[in-house]
């Protein structure tokens, strides 16, 4: 590979790990060794980047696209965990255990992320103990996301998750002029997320659209007034 080429990827590789709050405010020479130790993959849509058990080769940061990452139970049906985009990096469990990973790993677009290989960042780990420090709180931040979505799941029902999921992306939850989300996910893929099937995903947002609650025109979701979703979500919630 030409110098210069090589010089390129590495930048690439550098802006991608300053990019993630992981790695927020380390100094350059921190991230270019973290770098010197990160592998690039690409996957295509429906990709697998790991199974549930599989051999634990690192952690990974996003750097476009998108991973779904899920368990499948016993009858078969998949339950999302997360589904991380660019920036954001998932797997650190790998480095604190010698078991596989704990779950699945699948590619929902064209996608391309950052292998931080095991061997390596342990290594550099050693040697820079408040990186450690970082990845705990990171991880901390992951099991807040699913003690959230734990009780999403086993509190509310479909209406109720996906009011919460359109209010939390609303600046001002009380506003009354409408506010327009962008879906950077398929509708079926944001059902599962939710904990539900397209069928009732789709059921939901018609109710949604017939209560004068929101619009929807492709993947554009206009939520007509944020107080008034909010006050059905309280109303939901029992507050």
């Amino acid at each position: 590979m030409p110098a210069n080429l090589a010089q390129l990827k590495q930048t690439a590789v550098i802006g991608t790990l300053r990019s993630c709050q992981l790695f927020t405010g380390l100094p350059s020479a921190d991230l270019a060794a973290i770098a010197e130790v990160t592998v690039v993959k690409a996957l295509e849509k429906g990709d697998y980047l790991f199974h549930e058990g599989g051999p634990a080769h690192g952690f990974y940061v996003v750097q476009r696209g998108a991973v779904n990452v899920h368990r499948v139970n016993a009858a078969g049906k998949e339950q999302i965990i997360h589904i991380f985009r660019a920036g954001e990096s998932f797997a650190e469990v790998a480095l604190a255990t010698s078991e596989g990973y704990p779950a699945d790993a699948r590619a929902v677009e064209s996608t391309q992320v950052l292998l931080v290989q095991k061997t390596g960042i342990l290594e550099l780990l050693k040697r820079q103990p408040e990186l450690a420090l970082r990845m705990l709180g990171a991880m901390n931040s992951h099991l807040r996301v699913l003690v959230a979505q734990l009780e999403d799941l086993t509190l509310k029902d479909v209406e109720t998750r996906l009011a919460n999921w359109l209010v939390k992306r609303c600046p001002d939850p009380h506003a009354e002029a409408p506010v327009r989300i962008e879906l950077t996910m398929t509708k079926r893929v944001l059902a599962a997320e939710l904990g539900t099937v397209g069928e009732t995903f789709s059921r939901t947002l018609a109710k949604f659209r017939q209560q004068k609650l929101l619009s929807v025109k492709g993947k554009t979701v206009t939520v007509l007034s944020p107080a008034r979703l909010s006050a059905l979500l309280r109303r939901n919630l029992g507050e």
